[in-house]
């Protein structure tokens, strides 16, 4: 019984972030229905698994990524472990879950939640453009925060705290992460190599997020600055809506 206690609270810890998320999307009337913000959730769970995946498949030996890596093991060692092997496959996944998402919502009923870009009836327009922009940040944006959600429940089960802890840092860093890809995305056609800048600055910011995290020596503030700031920067994108 204490151990479901303990899940619960775990659970509800990681998913302080989604829902504090959900609240400020509903108070500003954000256009994107509960099914679209389930949605997202869960292919931000499923990017989970794709990063994992190709971890196991490109990445099987090597240095530890459960933490037990440090400049010790070599700075190029160190410096790939933090980037690549970490940072640029849980993008990537991150990349192939919101393709698919974002197929998905084009192909089935009602698509995605165009509604503002619709009442417009322009087409190819300047401001469609930035729509789609923006409502894919925001679908990024959860799909972040439901990676986050998983992860942060599975780091937590061996210390609540650290639970706690990434509530409050690794959620806003995943969140900011996944609306740049999310942007980038969905406003592809505007811009082709958008992807692949939203894409390497997703990696940068998360790279350096992991590296000071993990470094001896750097403040604790640094890497929380890190996170916040790209977080607000990505919801003040998301509020010009």
């Amino acid at each position: 019984m204490a151990g479901l206690w303990i899940l619960g609270l775990l659970l509800v810890i990681a998913a302080l972030p989604v829902l504090l998320v959900y609240l400020w999307f509903r108070v500003r009337r954000f256009p994107m229905p509960s099914w679209w913000f389930l949605l997202s959730l869960l292919a931000g769970a499923f990017s989970l698994l794709i990063a994992a995946l190709l971890q196991w498949l490109f990445f099987r030996t090597g240095v530890d990524t459960g933490g037990g890596f440090s400049p010790r093991d070599g700075m190029g060692t160190f410096f790939f472990t933090v980037f690549i092997r970490i940072a640029l496959t849980e993008e990537t996944g991150r990349v192939l879950a919101l393709g698919l998402l974002f197929r998905l919502g084009r192909s089935g009923k009602g698509g995605l939640p165009l509604s503002r870009s619709k009442d417009t009836g322009r087409t190819g327009s300047f401001e469609e453009g930035t729509l789609l922009q923006t409502l894919g940040g925001a679908t990024g944006l959860v799909a972040g925060l439901g990676f986050a959600l998983i992860e942060s429940a599975s780091y937590g089960a061996a210390d609540i705290m650290i639970a706690l802890l990434r509530a409050c840092t690794a959620a806003p860093l995943h969140g900011a992460c996944g609306a740049r890809i999310g942007m980038g995305m969905l406003g592809f056609k505007a811009g082709p190599y958008r992807v692949l800048w939203r894409l390497l600055s997703a990696v940068i910011i998360h790279g350096m997020y992991n590296l000071m995290v993990i470094s001896p020596g750097i403040p604790p503030l640094l890497p929380i600055l890190i996170a916040f700031s790209s977080f607000f920067t990505a919801m003040h994108v998301i509020h010009r809506f």
